[in-house]
This record gives structure tokens, C-alpha cells and sequence, in this order.
């Protein structure tokens, strides 16, 4: 999770339950450089964005949390995850817990068989007491924090409920009675003991993609200063250095390959399972394992600006951020605590004086407190987000935050961009025909103002020229207008290299060669016109270009897995309407809008918007900006530039157009879980607490119910790392 002049993220410890969670919220959104504040109970993470032009103060937002009664922790940019794997003085006290409770336990057991022993009262009460004030202690301290605060939390609810167990029985025991409620607080204080460590651990396994990935880092790089090879330590690496990595290792850092061939797998960040070909020009990830050959590469990106850094605060932010639906449960879980301190009061007062048996009525008051899990609301939607950001992160799909998860499983619409979406993206020159007969010179002319264009047919073009040995002219005063083409001067005449509209626009014949143009669209190509003209007078023909770009061979399963899911199509370009619609009729795209600018693909998508309609947008992150911006969902290949991962809602790793359904998919099973969650810890307090207060619950079950329940919610969520994209069942 990054920080920056903008954002801070904190560790937070001490909380127990989604009460906790709204203490500390309410604690940092005191502060006044704070715009906003959000904390997820299950990474106990807090993310903080501060007021425009307001700078935070580190120590007054650690004390704001300190005064909460809370632990608070700066989060760097290296930090490494909570760390789950220190447990034993944890596993101790529950072991120690068990061995003190189990033998008030026993009696309680044999009674309920028809039996009739007790231990002798003083036993008892030596059994209970290091139970209830030494390991339930954290109980007592948590409560206090609470109250401090005006405020209550699941501790308050233990603490209040076994303290009036265990007082109970030291009175009835001073009054000769032989039935004491001893086990009644121990066993309470074991079962919530062993439910909260048995939720961490399960916690832990929601953020096994965030540490699968930190683990990718090697601890040092073999890097080449001054022609003596040094293994120096990760981040002592700079820009441009060069370093040399060996098969069989894991490459340190972002780079260009200047040396050597190899296979390399890159499958943890990317998902894909084959490793990839790179050789010399080719771009390598920090964290993928070298196979079969030596690399000497350079440097081109180190520390959080690496690709693995960005992919792992990719998916922290995913976890950490909250959908919609979590802003409902935690206005319930802020009045939750104090309302089941009142059902208990009244319950108390209902059984004592409707029965006049005190005793019974202070149990059945305890059940109540006991047997209500604020906990258990509090995890339901953080988990099951960690978890499903956490899965389909491994599968390369990276999710950026809570609410484009959320919207994903409401889409109805997906808008794709054709070049680089769901063909190649690498056209190659067909044809090149000139209307004088001189082919070689029309592509010289061309190549000559497209040297210097990142765009696709222009690198086509230029490839096409090298590959027959010559090298374009010096072009000068090149301009590029989105959506047309190029022009520029070439041996003093403006040469222009555009599509049919622009020459249309610039009043250019094409009818010499029409014909042939339309051949080309015919067969699913590209056209592209050159022509040629001074300053005063009107452009006239060269000839055309013919392009063609090969369909990806996952691109009709992907429309067709959208279909199944009852998600409409469109396929949304610049190139001409014939080409389009062939590549659409071929893999099945329902609607096609051709020739679009950058600007008009944006009002493209807001023209098919319909009712209750949530649109997906799919393009390269930066000559669909416009586009992605409009959509509510926008997806990225990764194919494309960096910039994509910065803007787009959720990136694919591979360039594979099946991962929009899969993400649909993945996002829908999330949804699901969510609403399973919460569906259960709400009906578990709606049934639970009157069954508590009428008093067919006593403490020691109520108390199981409530640890069972917290757990249950995060194995439910954990189910989610089943999952696998359709490709790969």
C-alpha cells in the first residue's frame, strides 16, 4: 500500500471487532488534515487521504489512535505483511486456558447425564480465577479502551457478561451453594480465546497472494560496475545498472535484456503458465525466474516503482478499500454493542422479576452479551474482498479497488477496442500500391513520416522498409492528428498518411484506387492513404497502404463466454466500418461503432447507456482514455503501456480477452460471498440473541456460538481460493 504526499497507511492493532473498526475511523477523521479515513478489521489496516493542501502529522495521527486506545504503526513503502507466523505465546495461552477450564467442564458434562458431582467450591475458584484475570485479561484492558471512549466493542460484552458469571458464583459460593457458574465464565473465556486465534490463522491464508508476491523479491542482484561483477543488496540497485542473472535465477529488478536469450516464467505476475521467449530489446519483470540461458540486462525501474511494487499495492489497496455495501454494516455495528448492553439489561430485569430467580436471570443476561458478535459483521465484506482480489490476483487479474469488484458483477454491457483487444495488436503490411506504378518510393515516403509514430501501422510500415534494406528520408515539421493520420515535409512536399476520411476531408480523389481499397476492406484489412501536396495547392493520391492483424485465438471464446453470462457486446474502433464488422461477425460481437475518434468513443459509450445498464470498457489505457473514463468499469491490457495499470479499474496481466468474463465471474462468486457473510452474521444475532434471552441458550454454548461464528464467516470467504479461470478447469 503506497504512501504519498496525499495518502497514509497505518498498522493498527488492539481491535477486536467492527465496533473497534468505527472508534479508530472516527478517532482519524478528527484530525483536521484528514479528508477521509478508512480501516479494514481483517488487515487491520488504516488508509488515510489528507485535506488539499493540508499536510499530515505523523505523530498527532498516531497519537489520535494511541488516545483510542489503539496501537498505530506507520506503514513504509518496503513494509512487509503483519506477520501471523509468531502464534506460539497465543497457542500457550489457549493451551493453558483449555487445561484450567476442561476439568470445570467435566462436572457440568456428567451432571447433564444424570450424574450428581461437583468439584468443592474453593477448587473451582482456583481454576476460574487465573482464567478469567490473567488470560482473559486483554478482555478487561480492551472493555476499558472502550469505555474511555464512550464506545463498545465484542471485548466490553466478554468482559461484562464472564465478570457477572464469575461474581455470581463467588456470592452463591459464600452462600453454601454447591451449583456454581465457574465453567460458565472460564469456558467463555476459552471458546472466544480459541475462536480469535483460529480466525487469525485464517485470516493469514486471505493474504497469501500479497505474500506469495513479496516473496518473489531476491535479497541481492549480481550487478557489472566497472567490468567487476558485485552481489550487492536489492536496494542498492540503481537505474541503468547493468546486472547479470544466471538460469535458474530470480530476476531482481525491472529491465531491458542488452545480452543473451532466454525462456523466463513470469506466471506469478502475469498468470500465464508457459514461460515467455526474450531475447535482446526484450523487457523483463523483477520477481520472474530466469529458465535456460544467461541475461545481461539494464536497469529501467527499482524499489515501489517496479512492476512486482505496483502489482502488490495494486491488490493491498483492493483489500483495504470498502464497497458500498460495508458503509451499511458499519452504521449497524456503531449502535450494535450498546443496544445488546440494553436487550441484556432488560432481559435481566424481565427473568428477575417475572421469576423472581435471580440467579437464572443473571444467566440468561450473560447468554445475551456472550452470544452477540459484532466480530463477525465486521469480517463478513473484508475477507471475502481479500480473498477475491487475493485469487485473482494469481490468475493475473488485478483488481484496483473495492468498488470496481462490487460493479463488476452488475455488468450488462462490454465495450471492447479491436487492435491489441482482440486481435494481435501487431499489424504487419500486406500490400503497398502507388497510383504511378513506383511501390518502392510510395513506402519511403511513408515510412519516412511515420519513423518517428508509436502507433502500430506506422511501426508496420517502417519494419516493411527495413526488411527490403533501405531506410526512410529525413521528415521534418511532423504533426499528429488523433483519429486521421500524419503529415509532415519530405523533400519539400507534404506528404500525408492518413485514413479515408481525412483524405476526403482534405479533398483528395481516391478513385484510382477505390477498387482495390475496398478489396482489402473486403477481406477484414486495413486501408491507410498516402498523398501528396504543396502549401497552396489541394493533396493529391500516392497510393494506399494494406494492413492486416490477426485475430487472438482466445478472442471468440472470450464474446462467447460473455454471451453465456447474458452480457451484450460491442466492439467500439477507429478503423474503417468493412474491417470492423468482418473482425465482429467472425468472433461474434453483437454491435459494431466504426471509425471513431478518441474523442467520440467516450459519447459512443454514453449513446448505448441504458437503463440500470453498468458498462465495461476494454482498451489499451491510453488512446481509450477518453472511453475508459466514460465506462463504469474499465479494463487494461497489460499489453499496453504502464500508464494503464495507473488508470485503469482493474488490469489484466495477460493479453487475453477471456479474462474480462473470468473477472466478471470472479467479481459475481466475491458478491456472493459477501452477501452469504453477512446474510449469516446478521441472522446468527436476529436468532441468536432472543433465543439468549428467553433462555434456551446458557453462557457456555452461547459463548461457542459466537467464536464458531467469526470463524465460520472467514472459512466461508476462504472458499474463494478455489477459484480458477475458465482456461485453466
Amino acid at each position: 500500500m503506497k504512501n504519498s504526499d496525499h495518502s497514509i497507511d497505518l498498522s493498527i492493532s488492539g481491535m477486536s471487532c467492527a465496533s473497534c473498526v468505527s472508534t479508530v475511523e472516527n478517532a482519524l477523521r478528527k484530525i483536521p488534515e484528514v479528508e477521509s479515513a478508512t480501516v479494514n478489521l481483517a488487515t487491520e489496516k488504516a488508509h488515510l487521504v489528507n485535506k488539499a493542501g493540508m499536510t499530515f502529522h505523523t505523530q498527532a495521527i498516531l497519537k489520535a489512535v494511541t488516545d483510542a486506545g489503539y496501537g498505530a504503526e506507520l506503514i513504509a513503502h518496503n513494509h512487509s505483511l503483519k506477520n501471523y507466523d509468531d502464534e506460539s505465546a497465543n497457542g500457550t495461552r489457549i493451551v493453558m486456558a483449555i487445561l484450567l477450564s476442561t476439568p470445570l467442564i467435566i462436572p457440568m458434562l456428567f451432571n447433564l447425564a444424570g450424574g450428581c458431582w461437583n468439584l468443592p467450591g474453593w477448587v473451582q475458584l482456583l481454576l476460574a480465577t487465573p482464567v478469567q484475570f490473567y488470560l482473559g485479561a486483554g478482555f478487561y484492558t480492551s472493555a476499558w479502551k472502550a469505555i474511555k471512549n464512550k464506545t463498545g466493542n465484542m471485548d466490553l460484552l466478554v468482559a461484562i457478561g464472564t465478570s457477572a458469571a464469575y461474581f455470581l458464583s463467588i456470592y452463591m459460593m459464600s452462600q453454601g451453594h454447591e451449583h456454581l457458574y465457574f465453567e460458565a465464565s472460564s469456558v467463555v473465556i476459552t471458546l472466544v480465546l480459541l475462536g480469535k486465534w483460529l480466525e487469525k490463522r485464517a485470516k493469514r491464508q486471505t493474504t497469501e497472494a500479497i505474500r506469495a508476491l513479496q516473496k518473489l523479491r531476491p535479497e541481492t542482484a549480481r550487478v557489472k560496475r566497472l567490468d567487476v561483477e558485485l552481489d550487492i543488496p536489492l536496494q542498492e540497485v540503481m537505474i541503468d545498472d547493468v546486472v547479470i542473472i544466471r538460469p535458474g535465477e530470480r530476476i531482481p529488478v525491472d529491465a531491458l535484456i542488452i545480452e543473451g536469450s532466454s525462456h523466463v516464467d513470469e506466471s506469478m505476475m502475469t498468470g500465464e503458465s508457459e514461460p515467455v521467449n526474450k531475447v535482446v530489446g526484450n523487457k523483463v519483470i523483477g520477481g520472474a525466474v530466469n529458465i535456460d540461458g544467461m541475461l545481461m540486462v539494464r536497469t529501467v525501474a527499482i524499489g515501489a516503482e517496479s512492476t512486482l511494487s505496483r502489482i502488490i499495492r495494486l491488490v493491498e489497496d483492493a483489500q483495504t478499500a470498502k464497497p458500498d455495501i460495508q458503509r451499511l454494516v458499519d452504521k449497524v455495528s456503531a449502535v450494535f454493542v450498546p443496544v445488546v448492553i440494553v436487550i441484556a439489561f432488560i432481559t435481566l430485569l424481565a427473568w428477575g422479576l417475572y421469576s423472581a430467580n435471580w440467579e437464572l436471570a443473571i444467566l440468561n443476561a450473560v447468554a445475551v452479551l456472550v452470544i452477540a458478535c459484532p466480530c463477525a459483521l465486521g469480517l463478513a465484506t473484508p475477507t471475502a474482498i481479500m480473498a477475491g482480489t487475493g485469487v485473482a490476483a494469481r490468475h493475473g487479474i488485478l483488481i484496483k479497488d473495492a468498488k470496481a469488484l462490487e460493479l463488476a458483477h452488475k455488468i450488462t454491457h462490454v465495450v471492447l477496442d479491436k487492435t491489441g483487444t482482440l486481435t494481435e495488436g501487431k499489424p504487419v503490411l500486406l500490400a503497398f500500391k502507388a497510383v504511378d506504378g513506383n511501390d518502392q518510393s510510395l513506402l519511403e515516403l511513408a515510412a519516412s513520416i511515420e519513423q518517428n509514430s508509436l502507433h502500430p501501422l506506422a511501426n508496420a510500415v517502417v519494419n516493411q522498409l527495413h526488411e527490403l534494406g533501405k531506410s526512410p528520408f529525413i521528415a521534418t515539421e511532423v504533426r499528429n492528428l488523433a483519429g486521421r493520420g500524419l503529415h509532415g515535409m519530405v523533400n519539400n512536399q507534404i506528404i500525408y498518411v492518413g485514413n479515408q476520411r481525412w483524405m476526403e476531408e482534405l479533398g483528395v480523389s481516391i478513385d484510382h484506387q477505390n477498387v482495390a481499397a475496398l478489396a482489402f476492406k473486403d477481406a477484414g484489412n486495413t486501408v491507410s492513404w498516402v498523398a501528396q501536396g504543396a502549401n497552396e495547392n489541394k493533396p493529391t493520391l500516392l497510393g494506399i497502404l494494406a494492413f492486416g492483424d490477426q485475430i487472438k485465438q482466445t478472442s471468440t471464446k472470450a464474446i462467447a463466454a460473455l454471451h453465456d453470462k447474458g452480457i451484450k457486446t460491442l466492439l467500439l474502433t477507429g478503423d474503417n466500418s468493412t474491417s470492423a464488422v468482418r473482425v465482429a461477425e467472425m468472433i461474434g460481437i453483437d454491435n459494431v461503432l466504426a471509425e471513431q475518434t478518441p474523442e467520440s468513443k467516450a459519447s459512443s459509450i454514453a449513446s448505448i447507456r441504458e437503463k440500470d445498464a453498468v458498462i465495461a470498457m476494454v482498451g489499451d489505457g491510453i488512446n481509450d482514455a477518453p472511453a475508459l473514463a466514460a465506462a463504469d468499469v474499465s479494463f487494461a491490457m497489460s499489453s499496453g503501456t504502464d500508464v494503464a495499470m495507473h488508470t485503469a479499474d482493474i488490469t489484466l496481466m495477460q493479453s487475453d480477452p477471456s479474462l474480462v468474463a473470468d473477472t466478471i465471474d470472479i467479481s459475481r462468486r466475491t458478491y456472493t460471498k459477501i452477501k452469504q457473510n453477512l446474510f449469516w452474521a446478521f441472522i446468527y444475532n436476529l436468532i441468536g440473541i432472543p433465543l439468549a434471552a428467553m433462555g434456551f441458550l446458557s453462557p457456555v454454548i452461547a459463548g461457542a456460538a459466537m467464536a464458531f461464528s467469526s470463524v465460520s464467516v472467514v472459512m466461508n470467504a476462504l472458499m474463494l481460493s478455489k477459484w480458477r479461470p475458465s482456461s485453466k478447469r
